[in-house]
């Protein structure tokens, strides 16, 4: 699902609840978003992230979770989790050494039926962030399609994507200051990768590719971004998608 400040996720939870069998759905869904004008510094937030076998949400599977609760202000470190999680397909060499995860260490892994009953109460009356959206909204919808039969649907904020319209403004503002003396060359794109982007505001190197250490990452982004960028009052729709 793209972008939408207009999208009505109260509503469109109301009519997944009307669907929803599994009872952890079913608990998630009867506490729907906070209405699109709520302002962001009312909103309580999850960052998550997830470690998988690949990129493919159809064909790879999620194999460790990793998730914090907070604020625009503050983050509740008591209530971060990091779960490792079975996978539904094996593991391929490539992603071994992409997260560092192996076949040893998901020995006594979670089911994903567990972890799910761990992070839907985390998710509940939290809007999700994550930075890049495409891999946990479509791991979390393909898996649970293809577990429960059911999807998982939920508003989130994108880091990259508050990043990205940031540079997009502030670039829009550079060649109007260029032309303005007569210069034409144009900048490179600045990376939009974690580590990259929060380096841009003075935050200090994690290691990558940890699903809990990522996640707090990703809180940590976003507060920066919102002080930098946005008023505690910005309505939450014009974030999220």
């Amino acid at each position: 699902m793209e972008s939408d400040i207009s999208f009505d996720w109260q509503a469109h939870f109301e009519s997944l609840s009307e669907k929803a069998v599994h009872p952890g759905l079913i608990s998630y869904l009867d506490e729907p978003p906070v209405p699109g004008s709520t302002p962001i510094g009312q909103v309580r937030m999850l960052a998550l992230d997830f470690e998988t076998t690949g990129l493919d949400a159809k064909r790879d599977a999620i194999i460790s979770i990793g998730f914090i609760p907070f604020t625009h202000d503050r983050i509740y470190c008591q209530g971060a989790r990091h779960l490792l999680v079975t996978p539904d397909f094996p593991l391929s060499e490539e992603s071994v050494a992409f997260h560092g995860i192996t076949h040893t260490e998901l020995e006594g892994a979670a089911s994903f039926a567990r972890a799910l009953d761990v992070l839907l109460p985390a998710m509940k009356g939290h809007v999700v962030v994550v930075h890049y959206h495409a891999i946990e909204r479509q791991f979390l919808y393909h898996t649970t399609l293809r577990r429960m039969g059911e999807v998982l649907e939920f508003p989130m904020i994108d880091t990259m994507a508050v990043e990205a319209r940031q540079i997009k403004g502030r670039t829009r503002l550079g060649r109007m200051r260029n032309r303005l003396k007569g210069w034409i060359r144009p900048e490179p794109a600045p990376s939009l990768r974690l580590a990259d982007t929060r380096q841009r505001y003075g935050l200090p190197c994690y290691q990558a590719h940890h699903a809990l250490t990522d996640a707090l990452a990703t809180a940590e982004l976003l507060q920066a971004q919102l002080r930098k960028g946005y008023s505690p009052d910005t309505p939450v729709s014009s974030l999220w998608m």
